[in-house]
């Protein structure tokens, strides 16, 4: 099936209905059916503008989308909707700056090969397009020409008109022979864009960022939409203190009683952000080393000549290795690693 090559109709109503020209009649199921446009109003806001649409090598998606409600189909004959873009001229352009306003930059480059992009649930009854609005919002543009994923390539700084199909799927053999009037056409004029690598309008940039949802990381927070109070960032259960050990529930007593007596000292009432936050113990695990003198680590050496008096370990080491069977690792001697019996593991175990 070969789509004519130009416009089949321009409209700048809400509703497409004309039938392309030097063509015959077209079949009762194609001929009544009628395709309005979806967002019509901000399609136009940004025709006045001058819509760009960006295309990539890894391809983008239109925005506005595509969408359109379809009306006028048979309930019980199958669909296939599909798009394609042509070229509105034969023309390059640029955007200067200085005066805001696209201008002609040259001859048009060779054409892209051509693509027409099927909406994915093609073919489908009649009944389920007019069920609900049939959205394009899978369709991607890009600008390599050695593209392989099945995207509209486009050439930047063109201007292109997105045009839509609805193709009846005839189950006759030999349906080749009615394919001219299987298909109808719509094109809708305030959908034409110009292809773009990065956006040059600024009022299109942004326009795109206060009506697309997915913008919503580039626009400007409303202070007003804070939560009143601050909240804890983090959330510990009162039971967790059980599972922690003696010695570090101590330290945390110890620092709770300072806080307190400081707090009943000052007269103003304070609430700094770190006071939100647990205790750092509380969000560490149980403590499974403790510094080791330097010079119980090599016998000897003297501790004054600017060498740290304490090393510490908190990183796993190399030459540390693992029995999958075993819970514990195996850790050989001299590496300056406390045994279990060393650690303040709970209750039932004593610090040395």
């Amino acid at each position: 099936m070969s789509f004519p090559p130009g416009p089949c109709t321009q409209s700048t109503e809400a509703q497409a209905t004309v039938e392309p020209t030097g063509q015959g009649p077209k079949n009762p199921r194609v001929s009544s059916v009628v395709v309005q446009l979806e967002m019509k109003p901000l399609w136009e806001e940004f025709n006045q503008l001058g819509t760009e649409m960006i295309v990539t090598k890894a391809g983008r998606r239109m925005f506005p989308t595509f969408q359109v409600k379809i009306l006028g189909m048979d309930t019980l004959a199958d669909y296939a909707l599909l798009m394609d873009f042509i070229p509105l001229d034969d023309k390059r352009y640029r955007y200067a700056f200085h005066s805001s306003a696209w201008l002609v930059a040259g001859k048009a480059d060779p054409a892209t090969p051509g693509r027409v992009h099927f909406h994915p649930d093609s073919p489908a009854k009649g009944a389920q397009w007019m069920r609900q609005i049939v959205s394009f919002d899978k369709l991607k543009l890009t600008n390599n020409l050695m593209d392989d994923n099945g995207h509209i390539i486009l050439n930047s700084m063109h201007r292109y008109q997105p045009r839509f199909h609805v193709v009846f799927v005839d189950p006759r053999k030999d349906s080749a022979r009615y394919a001219q009037e299987n298909f109808k056409s719509f094109v809708f004029a305030e959908t034409q864009f110009t292809a773009v690598t990065a956006y040059q309008n600024h009022r299109i940039t942004q326009l795109k960022i206060a009506s697309n949802p997915f913008a919503k990381g580039f626009r400007e927070s409303d202070p007003d939409s804070w939560p009143a109070s601050p909240r804890p960032l983090l959330n510990i259960p009162a039971r967790s203190r059980g599972s922690l050990s003696p010695c570090l529930l101590k330290g945390s007593a110890e620092r709770e009683k300072a806080s307190k007596a400081s707090a009943s000292n000052s007269r103003t009432p304070t609430q700094p952000h770190h006071q939100l936050l647990p205790a750092p113990e509380v969000l560490l695990g149980p403590a499974t080393y403790r510094p080791l003198p330097y010079q119980d680590l090599y016998p000897g050496a003297p501790g004054h000549v600017g060498i740290p008096r304490a090393r510490l370990a908190p990183y796993p080491l190399a030459s540390i290795s693992t029995d999958g069977d075993q819970e514990d690792p195996t850790l050989p001697v001299g590496l300056g690693l406390l045994t279990s019996s060393a650690l303040c593991l709970g209750p039932s175990h004593a610090s040395h």
